[in-house]
């Protein structure tokens, strides 16, 4: 078996903390009972560019127990926790390219290798296979019945190839699911990213002015964590319901050159290009702290940071200093990248939980469908989001009420009015 992964003697290490996630991942394993016992995947060989993490994990075995032939590659340079890979192929025996810290050559080499299996599935965090099948690998296309996505950033991405016209096969948005963005993105994310910032800096965000620029779900989440926290959050927008959202939701609300002269701590969540740049930089106050947390390190400029500085160096793990010609400091964390993966562990397993149902049952009706699907971009199907919910809520020991026959039959009329 083919393999490329930092040391495979960090295998058992990995193993005890994927078993640990594992614990309060109930939606996914009873997902991989059944999927033990009806083989829904047999014969399916599928391609996963996902964080590989211990919840990461638990979705390849869930996909293994189901029949599919699967490779997992990483979908970030930093997100990658090597125990795991490396207990994936010692324990699970499945074929897995990532290593922490990679770089960008090795991170497409890695991307090229999880592609000689020759995938009929894909399975993507930030959509980087698809665009290498769709560029690199074009060859491979007519095997490939469908795919699913994982996030925001990948879906816009994919959406716009459908749009174009050059997306060559179907693909499930498993990021639309409200069983995934309304509780990974907004608890998840919020989470993970405030663990990630601490790690890397034990800064007191108590008092501090915290700058989230983006408040979709992800930015939502962040922002009630940091105040939860005590910090006096400011919000930067673009979109003006989101923006009024957030001013409802008791942010201050400003652009991002007013917000530069006054953040302390500045975390981008937009999903775009150049979010924090030179302008900003400039206006900052000496100690400010910068971090990304959506998919990609190109919402902070870091090309123009790195030409305006007068020197830079490290001064803590996952922390750059760079200091410009006047003296005054800027801290990046993480290389920019994905700080709740860079410096800390991701979203806790009870969220992935959900997210990674939504993509085992995803790959299973897209494998039920594709003949039927033209080369779009698909929402998750409603009843398997209400099912994840139904099973979550169970595993949780939570009861709801149902409809009565009358209740039923009051909604369905429109003859009884008041």
């Amino acid at each position: 078996m083919k393999y490329d992964v930092k040391d495979i003697k960090l295998a058992d290490k990995g193993k005890l903390r994927i078993e640990w996630a594992n614990q309060s991942m109930p939606v996914l394993n009873i997902i991989k009972k059944r999927f033990q016992k009806e083989k829904p995947l047999k014969g399916v060989r599928l391609t996963a560019c996902l964080h590989v993490t211990t919840e990461t994990a638990s979705l390849m075995q869930t996909l293994k127990a189901g029949g599919a032939e699967v490779v997992l590659c990483a979908s970030n340079p930093l997100s990658t926790q090597d125990d795991v890979a490396a207990s994936l192929v010692k324990h699970d025996n499945i074929p897995t390219f990532a290593i922490k810290g990679e770089d960008g050559k090795t991170y497409y080499k890695h991307i090229m290798a999880s592609l000689d299996i020759k995938p009929m599935m894909t399975m993507d965090d930030g959509a980087d296979v698809v665009s290498v099948l769709h560029t690199k690998r074009k060859d491979l296309l007519p095997g490939v019945i469908g795919g699913t996505e994982e996030t925001t950033t990948g879906v816009i991405r994919l959406r716009s190839m459908a749009a174009t016209g050059v997306l060559r096969y179907p693909i499930v948005a498993v990021n639309d699911a409200q069983t995934k963005h309304f509780f990974d993105n907004r608890y998840g994310t919020g989470q993970s990213t405030i663990d990630g910032i601490l790690r890397a800096t034990n800064r007191l965000l108590a008092g501090s002015i915290f700058v989230v620029a983006g408040y979709g779900w992800c930015g939502r989440g962040l922002a009630s964590r940091a105040k939860g926290m005590g910090a006096n959050v400011v919000i930067t927008e673009i979109d003006p319901l989101k923006a009024l959202e957030a001013v409802m939701d008791g942010f201050q609300v400003m652009s991002m050159a007013e917000a530069a002269k006054i953040g302390d701590i500045f975390v981008t969540v937009t999903g775009d290009i150049k979010v924090i740049r030179k302008e900003h930089f400039q206006a900052m106050k000496d100690g400010a702290i910068i971090c990304n947390t959506g998919h990609f390190n190109v919402e902070i400029d870091l090309e123009t940071l790195a030409k305006m500085k007068r020197k830079k160096r490290q001064i803590r793990e996952f922390v750059e200093e760079f200091t410009l010609p006047n003296g005054r400091r800027i801290n990046v964390l993480g290389e920019g990248r994905l700080i709740n993966l860079a410096a800390a562990e991701g979203h806790p397993s009870s969220v992935m939980d959900m997210s990674f149902a939504n993509q085992a049952l995803s790959a299973e009706f897209m494998l039920q469908n594709s003949a039927s699907l033209e080369n779009q971009v698909y929402g998750v199907p409603e009843e398997i989001d209400k099912e994840i919910a139904r099973l979550k809520l169970d595993a949780m020991g939570v009861r709801i009420d149902k409809l009565t026959p009358e209740q039923k039959k009051y909604l369905a009329s429109w003859e009884m009015g008041t």
